[in-house]
């Protein structure tokens, strides 16, 4: 049994996680640290990556942070160098850096659909291009894309985003494609409504006590009646930047609690 369960160890193995300050990608990097891996992030602020450093000590991880806009081909040049010479060869990375803007189509300018696609779509590009070569330079590599619900489903408001994470979709099965035969694996992580500091004021109970009604819908819409937690990612997170996934190449793996297999709840 020990042999198998060593397919998931991440020992010895480099991982960078982009924008892992804090939330999601700072959960996916705390359990690469759990399974053994060495942990570099960036963020585009140094204070941001102080206070991801000091997260991680606190977890007892020692991290490696960067500050690198991944929308800039040159300064990811320079930091996936850098990280080379002072940490090692990327084996692992999670293209986790993205920002959302809640706006209605015929108000958002073109400029913020922009700034979108660019941050969600073209940094996953400019980053997995930059570490590529040296994954096929020593054998393999594993590409993890976070994707989104978004990758599959429209909301109101979200235009940029879900044109950027459908984009990523197909980004992923294309590296796949591409990359494959050189034992690069490249898959996603659609991860559902997640309990998050960004999502509380979504959660907050109203003041006659009922849930508010963006986190009715939420459970109305999955199967397992609550939202997810950063810790639910973990698992599949893993699972793909370990060697037990070497034949699982072009999927998104949606952690949802089943809401894209779920037509939802009839109203009472």
């Amino acid at each position: 049994m020990g042999s198998f369960i060593e397919k998931f160890s991440l020992e010895g193995k480099v991982a960078l996680v982009t924008g892992a300050s804090y939330g999601i990608g700072f959960a996916i990097a705390s359990a690469y640290a759990a399974a053994g891996a060495t942990i570099v992030f960036n963020d585009i602020k140094q204070e941001l990556v102080d206070k991801g450093i000091a997260s991680y000590k606190e977890q007892g991880i020692e991290a490696h942070g960067y500050v690198c806009d991944v929308t800039d081909e040159d300064q990811v040049n320079e930091m996936v160098e850098k990280i080379e010479k002072e940490v090692g060869v990327i084996d692992i990375l999670v293209n986790n850096a993205g920002i959302i803007k809640r706006i209605p189509m015929i108000e958002m300018s073109a400029k913020d659909f922009r700034q979108v696609i660019d941050i969600d779509l073209n940094g996953p590009f400019i980053v997995a291009k930059a570490v590529i070569p040296s994954m096929i330079k020593k054998g393999g590599g594993k590409i993890i894309n976070i994707c989104s619900m978004m990758s599959e489903f429209g909301r109101e408001t979200v235009s940029a985003y879900a044109a950027a994470k459908g984009g990523l979709k197909m980004l992923t099965k294309n590296i796949a494609s591409e990359y494959g035969e050189y034992n690069i694996q490249c898959n996603g992580i659609g991860p559902g409504y997640i309990a998050t500091p960004q999502t509380a004021p979504l959660r907050e109970i109203q003041p006659d006590g009922s849930r508010h009604p963006f986190d009715q819908f939420i459970i109305a819409k999955t199967p397992a009646a609550r939202w997810g937690e950063a810790e639910d990612l973990q698992g599949p997170a893993v699972f793909l930047a370990s060697s037990a996934s070497d034949f699982v190449n072009g999927l998104i793996l949606y952690v949802d609690g089943g809401i894209a297999a779920y037509i939802g709840k009839q109203p009472k």
